[in-house]
């Protein structure tokens, strides 16, 4: 399994451990023992050589600005190699301002005013400094995106989280190196910070070439996808040659400001399955990749050649999303609490844990997981309120008026029976989606599997999607990596959140409200974060499903690539990988 996000709702797939917007947090001890943990030899730096970084995405890259529509978010694990985000967050959820282009920002106490003060060295690959200009650049792409009526592609997935952009006041520039943002009203300021100044991803201002802002995102949308419009970056490395469906190379920035690369390039190699990135990683035609858990036997065939295998976890939460939407044919069963808790009941996370993902999937329980533990999560909810309990979830409905016609649910005209949505690409996925048929079927719950492709699920089910087309789909789920950082529910299960599934509660918006409010002090903020946790995990706007690892594969010859992935947004720094043999 390789997690990754797909629109502003995460997906598991793509670049997963190492390159997607996913919080790569290093957890020991959970699972099974993997093969090692350890980094190979630490060895002097030397300058040369490829790393081939295979991977089995269940899409292609093609989008590579930093400001994206909903449908292209999975391009992250890319882009955010070449763009330097305004902050940096660490895999303690700490702002690592060295590696930020923000070195500082300063609030008032009622966090209706910020000041960023952005540091003087880093610069465009031009050799331009970048500047307040280039923010403000971003900050009003962004605003132009956000409405409903911009052009194709847009609008921005980030629209609606984190006060961006209708919280807005305003926001200018005070010189090159400071940026002032007004709010309307008090709001929270470590929430603003990481759900809303986070977005501003400096773009060259360059860009800024169309006589108005519609054209400019006419401009920006048909450039996006084109290689050889994002020539000018920030970031440590730059795009090279790519081939759609097949690799996508990167090239060390040699205009970049911070720790430079010594490696000649870095290929992101597309495969088509996982098998061929099992083959890839025997043969050496890779020396980068991942182990899907289906291939665990064959794991010493790896690490007899010498191959590292590391578990990496997510600070993410990974669901079955339920179609809420208005326009949904099942949308006047699923808005019953009971029946979201029959559901959730009716689901083996432990054993999917065992059978699927031997130990390295967790069961989630909630919105946050329990592995990486962080001080975001409430202890109350180290005991599962809905265990697997499939009789007890049949006795639920049954409660409810609902009697067993043929071994489905019947209640008048409607019945238990749905078509469940499940991306295909990894044996995983297809046999948690078996085993959750199977074990719904003694609820009497009657489900239907249908495969899709990647694409046609990001499509169909997506919040811009088609409603009237879909009932549950699996594999869906959210890295707290951003748009939104701050682990509070903001576009995600408020009504009319931007990735959510139609599902809307007053007292789920209260709580969500109630943590973006500023407090007084550190536990008055942590006790209205765990009210809207604890809400949450009782109240179903999804179920809940596993929190699994990506068990992240790399040669012997491959240096630093567990060291340095520590960056919260799943971004890990590349520039410090390097190899001892050239390939």
């Amino acid at each position: 399994m390789q997690p990754a996000p797909i629109w502003k709702t995460a997906k598991k797939a793509g670049l997963g451990a190492l390159m997607a917007r996913g919080v790569a947090l290093l957890a020991a001890g959970c699972g099974a023992s993997p093969t090692s943990q350890a980094s190979s030899s630490t060895s002097k730096p030397t300058p040369g050589g490829t790393i081939i970084f295979a991977q089995v995405p269940q899409t292609t890259y093609n989008w590579y600005l930093p400001i994206v529509d909903a449908q292209y978010d999975y391009n992250a694990g890319l882009y955010d190699e070449i763009y330097k985000p305004l902050l940096w967050i660490n895999n303690n959820y700490s702002i690592n301002w060295k590696s930020s282009v923000a070195k500082k920002i300063t609030y008032n106490k009622s966090g209706t005013v910020y000041h960023i003060y952005l540091h003087k060295k880093w610069r465009w690959s031009n050799g331009m400094p970048v500047t307040s200009q280039d923010v403000l650049f971003t900050w009003d792409v962004i605003k132009a995106a956000s409405a409903n009526n911009a052009p194709s592609p847009w609008p921005y997935v980030g629209a609606g989280t984190g006060d961006i952009p209708n919280g807005i006041q305003s926001v200018t520039a005070n010189g090159n190196y400071e940026v002032t943002i007004t709010l309307k009203q008090p709001t929270n300021q470590q929430w603003f910070i990481y759900n809303g100044i986070i977005q501003l991803v400096p773009m060259p201002h360059i860009w800024d070439v169309k006589p108005n802002m519609t054209a400019e995102l006419k401009y920006l949308g048909n450039g996006a996808s084109n290689p050889k419009f994002v020539s000018v970056v920030d970031g440590p490395f730059k795009l090279g040659k790519v081939v759609p469906h097949q690799y996508w190379t990167l090239l060390p920035n040699k205009e970049y400001a911070g720790h430079k690369s010594i490696v000649n390039k870095i290929i992101l190699q597309y495969q088509g399955s996982n098998a061929s990135e099992l083959a890839a990683l025997k043969t050496g035609a890779a020396n980068m990749g991942y182990l899907d858990v289906s291939q665990w036997g064959a794991r010493s065939e790896l690490t007899s050649q010498g191959d590292i295998i590391t578990p990496e976890y997510y600070f993410a939460y990974f669901d079955t999303a339920l179609n809420l939407f208005p326009g949904s044919p099942v949308r006047s069963i699923f808005k019953h609490l009971y029946v979201r808790q029959a559901l959730q009941m009716g689901i083996d996370t432990q054993g999917i844990n065992q059978s699927v993902y031997h130990g390295f999937a967790p069961p989630m329980d909630g919105p946050l997981p329990k592995v990486p533990m962080t001080k975001f999560y409430d202890p109350a909810l180290n005991k599962n309120p809905y265990p697997y309990n499939p009789s007890a979830g049949k006795k639920l409905l049954e409660a409810h008026g609902w009697r067993e016609v043929n071994g489905v649910m019947t209640r008048g005209s409607q019945k238990m029976s749905f078509t469940l949505l499940y991306p295909t690409g990894t044996t995983s996925e297809t046999t948690t989606a078996q085993i959750m048929q199977q074990d719904w079927a003694k609820e009497g719950i009657k489900v239907t599997l249908k495969p899709v492709t990647f694409n046609n699920l990001i499509s169909i089910a997506s919040p811009a999607g088609q409603p009237s087309q879909w009932e549950m789909a699996t594999g869906t789920g959210w890295y707290y990596d951003g748009p939104g950082f701050y682990p509070s529910g903001d576009g995600l299960f408020n009504t009319g959140a931007p990735s959510g599934f139609g599902y809307s509660n007053s007292t789920e918006d209260a709580l969500i409200n109630a943590t973006h409010q500023p407090y007084d002090t550190t536990s008055a903020n942590t006790q209205a974060f765990f009210k809207y946790e604890v809400f949450t995990a009782h109240h179903l706007p999804v179920l809940w499903m596993n929190n699994p690892a990506a068990l992240v594969v790399h040669a012997p010859d491959v240096h630093n690539s567990v060291k340095y992935a520590d960056a919260s947004p799943g971004i890990p720094q590349m520039q410090y990988w390097w190899v001892s043999t050239s390939h």
